[in-house]
């Protein structure tokens, strides 16, 4: 089925006991056995069952199947969190003494996983331009297991050729991680295009309504399984039953509300790229963004996040974010709001003044999460914004 059916009926059947047409909360901690032959054999995994929801819960599992679908994947992990997500990912692929190679420029909360934490338990990180095919083989051992970018990336809005990767870290033996938070499975889905492993973090257009925490991991069966069993269980990071049922709710109009996104954003780009007062905008549906070509052969539309920078530099922008009436001074993304933050100081401060340089994130650099307002009331705000500077 195309896309858009399955965001809306992939996965979802009506509840077998009731009829019930949106599938019910299990909004359990435990479950109750038959007997004690019966408990036995669901913790030896001789039956097929529930214990405790931090092992296993029906609502939760029904997202995961349900992202299995929509990512073209075999199987699926939910997690509290897009970090947890990401933390599983990494102890799933790699133990003490391995190494990753990651690209410059990633969520500030993944950077400061990978470069602050993981060294501690033995796993290192390489950064690198991934856009430059010597730079990522340059940096391969014979201990890196995993390669690790996003595209479109956080918050530069770089994009990766995850084809051209894939097979660079296949030629190698290494896994392609692919972080699909901006682009969603309806904009671009990296296991068609040879990655290993996708992850999310559903906390943003997968819920879609900034009321949720959650992460989302899918890739092999094998690797899920082995994930669930070494990693997500003893780590404990399970997401609630509560939210795993919010997101499913959210994905039934992903694909309505990232057409909105995205038609927005570009019209918002167009504006911005053409008001005096904006130094340069990163935004992949331009013509002139240096990812445009990959974007467009990966993904169905651009997205709906942009950056730019102002000419007045962090000062102007502060000015410009203290100014805006519609659009929300706030980190996160993929709401139906539009937010606006500067990443320097907020999402991306885990970074040094020099690692932001390297990253292309200038001090002066804006983010806008761009909602599904009218898109007139948003263009409105930002000029009434940048005549304040």
């Amino acid at each position: 089925m195309h896309i858009e059916t399955n965001i809306v009926h992939g996965g979802i059947h009506p509840d077998e006991k009731t009829g019930a047409h949106v599938p019910p909360i299990y909004m359990t901690s435990t479950f109750v056995f038959k007997d004690v032959d019966h408990g036995a054999r669901l913790f030896k995994d001789e039956e097929q069952g529930y214990i405790y929801t931090r092992l296993g819960n029906p609502t939760i599992d029904l997202l995961a199947k349900k992202m299995a679908i929509l990512e073209s994947g075999e199987a699926g992990l939910c997690f509290a969190s897009g970090m947890a997500a990401i933390f599983a990912t990494v102890l799933t692929c790699c133990k003490a003494g391995d190494h990753i190679i990651s690209d410059k420029v990633i969520y500030g909360g993944t950077y400061a996983l990978v470069n602050g934490l993981l060294p501690k338990i033995g796993i290192n990180t390489t950064f690198v331009d991934t856009t430059i095919d010597q730079e990522i083989i340059s940096a391969i051992r014979p201990n890196t297991k995993m390669i690790l970018i996003e595209s479109p990336a956080n918050p530069t809005l770089k994009i990766n050729d995850i084809a051209h990767i894939a097979d660079i870290a296949h030629k190698h033996n290494i896994k392609l991680c692919v972080d699909n938070t901006f682009a969603t499975p309806y904009l671009q889905r990296p296991i068609e295009l040879g990655a290993d492993i996708v992850l999310h973090s559903a906390t943003k257009y997968l819920g879609g309504h900034g009321d949720l925490i959650g992460g989302i991991v899918v890739g092999k069966e094998d690797f899920i399984k082995t994930m669930d069993k070494e990693v997500a269980i003893d780590v404990g990071g399970c997401i609630s039953p509560f939210n795993a049922w919010l997101i499913l709710r959210g994905l039934k109009t992903l694909a309505v509300r990232m057409e909105r996104h995205c038609a927005n954003a570009m019209a918002l780009a167009r504006f911005l790229k053409s008001h005096p007062k904006v130094a340069k905008v990163y935004y992949p549906g331009l013509e002139d963004h240096p990812g445009h070509n990959i974007a467009k052969k990966q993904m169905r539309l651009f997205g709906g996040m942009l950056g730019f920078d102002l000419k007045g530099g962090k000062e102007a922008g502060k000015v410009l974010m203290n100014s805006v009436k519609l659009c929300t001074l706030a980190v996160s993304l993929g709401d139906t709001d539009t937010l606006i933050e500067h990443p320097a100081s907020m999402t991306h401060s885990t970074y040094t003044e020099e690692e932001l340089i390297k990253a292309g994130i200038n001090p002066g650099f804006v983010r806008i999460s761009v909602g599904i307002e009218n898109v007139e009331d948003l263009i409105e705000d930002l000029k009434q914004a940048l005549e304040k500077i």
